[in-house]
């Protein structure tokens, strides 16, 4: 069982930057792929970042070059570092934890609440 809760969401203008984190409680956390999910009003998830158990990470294009994902597995955490934003990358965010590094929601078995971002223009 992991439980994660994100945290470091707000309000933020077109080309700003901010940090979201993920702390994760549970066992096994280093053996865990960790990903970045989010949702805009009236629209599906979708997939933002992963990072595997190994340092193998995965982008979505829209967010390629502006985005980074890393983990801290001493401290049970998984951060997206989020620069050059737009007023597109509005959406509530989700950490996900599971098995596989994939892209879609059904590799992941365990999901926070969300934080949500917001970008001005």
């Amino acid at each position: 069982q992991v439980q994660l809760v994100e945290s470091g969401g707000g309000l933020v203008q077109a080309g700003g930057s901010l940090r979201l984190s993920c702390a994760a409680s549970g066992r096994s956390f280093s053996r865990y792929a960790l990903g970045w999910f989010r949702q805009a009003p009236g629209k599906e998830r979708e997939f933002v970042a992963v990072i595997g158990w190994t340092p193998i990470t995965d982008y979505a294009d829209s967010v390629k070059g502006r985005f980074t994902i890393s983990r801290d597995n001493a401290k049970n955490m998984v951060y997206l570092e989020m620069n050059s934003l737009k007023p597109e990358d509005t959406a509530v965010y989700y950490c996900a934890a599971g098995g596989g590094v994939g892209r879609t929601p059904n590799f992941y078995n365990y999901w926070g609440q969300g934080t949500q971002v917001t970008v001005s223009s």
